[in-house]
C-alpha cells in the first residue's frame, strides 16, 4: 500500500492552512493524537458567505455574530475549479466488485456545478431509479500544486472534509467512461460540512447511514493509495489550484436511496455530512439525448453485491467493456 512519508501539519511555515483557502484565521485546538486541528464552515447569512468557526453547538464569525448550527445554511468549505475523483481505492469496494485494482489509480472529473453543501438536497431527476450514495473524504488544495512527490504533498493540502460521491447509474450505459451525468448531475457532490485542517488521515473510520442505519463501514487503512499519493499522482500532468476538490474514493456498500431518504456521511475526525434526497422537479426530457436505462449494467454497479446476479453473469450493457469484470458471461 502507497503510504507518504510524513504529514506536514497545517500552519507550518510550507501548509497553506484550510482558512488560507478563504482567507480566514481560525483557533487550533488539539484532536488527542498529537494534531492540531482546526475547522471553519461556510454558511449563509444575511444574505451573504461567511467564514465561521464552531463554538458548541454555535458557529461564531470574526466580528462576533453567532448562529446555531442546526439553523446555519451551510456551503460548500470551498470554492473549486476542479473535482477530480479516483475510482476503485478501497479493497473492500474492490472485493465488493470481484475485481482487481489496476496498477495505478485512474480518475473521473465532476463538474463544479455538481457541489453542493451540508444540509443540501439531492436532486433524482425523474425518470431516474438508480441514485447511490458513496461516502468518501475529501481533499481539499491550498496552492498551486504542479510536479511533486507525494512526500512533497502534505504541503500544498489545504485540509479534509467529508463528501458523498452520489452516483446516478442510469446513465451509465452511455457514460460509463466519463461519468459525466452518472457523477456530474447537479447537487451530487455534498462536501462539508467544514473544512479541517491538520487532520492525520491514517486509521480514520468512515460510514454512510441512511435513515440512522449503518449501510458502509469503512476505514482509511483500506485504501491502497493514500491522501497524499493521490495529489501527487494528479499533479504530474494537471496543475491543482487553492480550493480544488480531489475525492479519495469509496469502501463497499453503495446502494440507491429514494426521495425523502436522509443520508449521513460520518468521517472521524471531519464531522458529519447530512443531506436529504429529493424528487427533481421535473423528468428527464425525452425529446433528446440518451434516456436513462435499466441495463444488467445499470443494475449491478447500483446494487453491488446484492444483485441477483452478481458472481454468475458479467454486465452485458454498452459500457461493459469500460469495465472488465472477472466473472465470465
Amino acid at each position: 500500500m502507497a503510504r507518504a512519508a510524513r504529514v506536514t501539519l497545517a500552519g507550518s511555515a510550507k501548509a497553506p492552512g484550510a482558512a488560507s483557502v478563504m482567507g480566514a484565521a481560525v483557533d487550533a485546538a488539539p484532536d488527542g493524537r498529537g494534531f492540531v486541528t482546526r475547522e471553519y464552515r461556510r454558511i449563509l447569512l444575511d444574505g451573504y458567505p461567511l467564514i465561521m468557526t464552531p463554538d458548541g453547538g454555535d458557529l461564531v464569525a470574526r466580528d462576533g455574530r453567532r448562529v446555531a448550527m442546526a439553523d446555519a445554511v451551510h456551503l460548500a468549505p470551498c470554492n473549486p475549479r476542479k473535482i477530480i475523483c479516483v475510482h476503485l481505492n478501497y479493497h473492500s469496494r474492490v472485493e465488493e466488485f470481484m475485481t482487481k485494482l489496476p496498477p495505478a489509480p485512474t480518475y473521473f472529473h465532476k463538474p463544479v456545478t455538481a457541489l453542493n453543501g451540508h444540509g443540501g438536497d439531492i436532486v433524482r431527476p425523474g425518470r431516474c431509479k438508480y441514485l447511490n450514495y458513496e461516502g468518501e473524504i475529501a481533499i481539499v488544495i491550498g496552492r498551486f500544486c504542479r510536479d511533486i512527490s507525494p512526500a512533497e504533498a502534505g504541503d500544498y493540502i489545504a485540509g479534509y472534509a467529508v463528501a458523498n460521491d452520489y452516483g446516478l447509474h442510469d446513465f451509465r450505459d452511455t457514460d460509463s467512461g466519463s461519468m459525466l451525468r452518472v457523477k456530474g448531475s447537479d447537487t451530487l457532490c455534498p462536501v462539508g460540512p467544514g473544512l479541517v485542517e491538520g487532520w492525520d488521515f491514517r486509521n480514520k473510520s468512515i460510514r454512510t447511514y441512511v435513515n440512522g442505519r449503518r449501510v458502509q463501514d469503512g476505514d482509511t487503512a483500506d485504501m491502497e493509495w493514500d491522501m497524499h499519493y493521490l495529489v501527487a499522482d494528479i499533479a504530474r500532468t494537471i496543475t491543482l489550484e487553492p480550493g480544488d476538490v480531489l475525492l479519495s474514493g469509496t469502501p463497499a456498500g453503495s446502494r440507491p436511496v429514494q426521495p425523502g431518504d436522509l443520508v449521513e456521511v460520518e468521517v472521524e475526525g471531519l464531522g458529519t455530512l447530512s443531506n436529504r434526497i429529493v424528487a427533481g422537479p421535473a423528468p428527464v426530457r425525452a425529446d433528446c439525448g440518451a434516456q436513462p436505462s435499466e441495463s444488467e449494467e445499470v443494475i449491478s454497479t447500483a446494487m453491488g453485491g446484492d444483485w441477483e446476479f452478481r458472481g454468475r453473469r458479467a454486465p452485458q450493457g454498452p459500457g461493459a467493456r469500460f469495465y472488465e469484470s472477472t466473472v465470465k458471461a
